[in-house]
């Protein structure tokens, strides 16, 4: 099955490198396929990232009502979530399916000699980056021209992790774990850089266009998103006229006057 799979990408690469006549061009081609296929799920991750900010100062303060007991704040936690229509786990879907592409575009550049008789030193991106099989680790001892484009590979392989977590961190800057998140996105970065140092240039270009795409793509719906709520506080304030109160004063009957004796 899964060889099954890695030849249906090598299929792929191979279909559109006879179009286009170019590797890296044929890679850049699928990658951006499979951004629209996944845009859906993109816009509703982003969407799900934006009603994170806007619900993050709520539940700054359930977390601190509630920090001592758990069970309560679990409960209030969900129903925030529940008004918002907001989904957690929502963030995690685009990497998940993103994953089994990179995996096996990986192994078969890696491998690529088993799909490709004969010379493989013309997979390249136009001359740009020479080799889109080699990996950074082995280009880095062939000279600092050699190396220069896989060090920008791997630059926006790791910053492409590392900078949609630090700008959502700027947005919530209420987030009592703001440090937690900065941190853990530097850690998240020095990760990939080291998948990247032993990463088929290919692959890095794959992740690489992909991650920007994504970034692009996210910056559209929370711009989006902020110009509807803007629109509707607008239309809201514009329905929003003061109750006429018709106050009808009652007439005081004279007193009736006592006869004099």
């Amino acid at each position: 099955m899964w060889e099954a799979i890695l030849q249906g990408i090598f299929g792929l690469v191979q279909f559109f490198y006879n179009i286009c006549g170019d590797w890296g061009l044929s890679i850049i081609i699928i990658t951006i396929i499979f951004r629209l296929l996944v845009a859906p799920l993109m816009h509703k991750q982003a969407k799900s990232s934006y009603t994170m900010q806007k619900i993050q100062p709520k539940m700054n303060e359930i977390q601190e009502k509630y920090k001592n007991d758990q069970v309560r704040l679990s409960q209030e936690m969900q129903k925030i979530y529940a008004e918002a229509h907001f989904n957690p786990l929502a963030g995690c879907v685009p990497m998940l399916i993103q994953m089994p592409i990179f995996i096996a575009l990986f192994q078969v550049l890696r491998n690529i000699q088993n799909y490709i008789t004969g010379d493989t030193s013309h997979i390249c991106f136009y001359q740009i980056v020479p080799d889109l099989v080699k990996n950074p680790s082995q280009a880095f001892g062939e000279g600092v021209l050699q190396f220069l484009p896989y060090l920008i590979l791997i630059i926006i392989f790791a910053g492409a992790t590392f900078f949609p977590m630090v700008q959502q961190q700027l947005k919530n800057k209420d987030n009592p774990q703001g440090r937690q998140t900065l941190i853990m996105a530097a850690v998240m970065s020095v990760m990939m850089v080291f998948i990247a140092w032993t990463s088929p240039a290919g692959v890095l270009l794959f992740w690489g266009v992909s991650s920007l795409i994504g970034i692009a793509q996210n910056q559209f719906t929370m711009s989006r998103c902020r110009r509807q709520d803007a629109q509707k506080e607008e239309e809201y304030l514009e329905n929003a006229h003061p109750y006429d109160v018709d106050v009808t004063r009652k007439v005081k009957k004279a007193r009736p006057k006592k006869k004099s004796k």
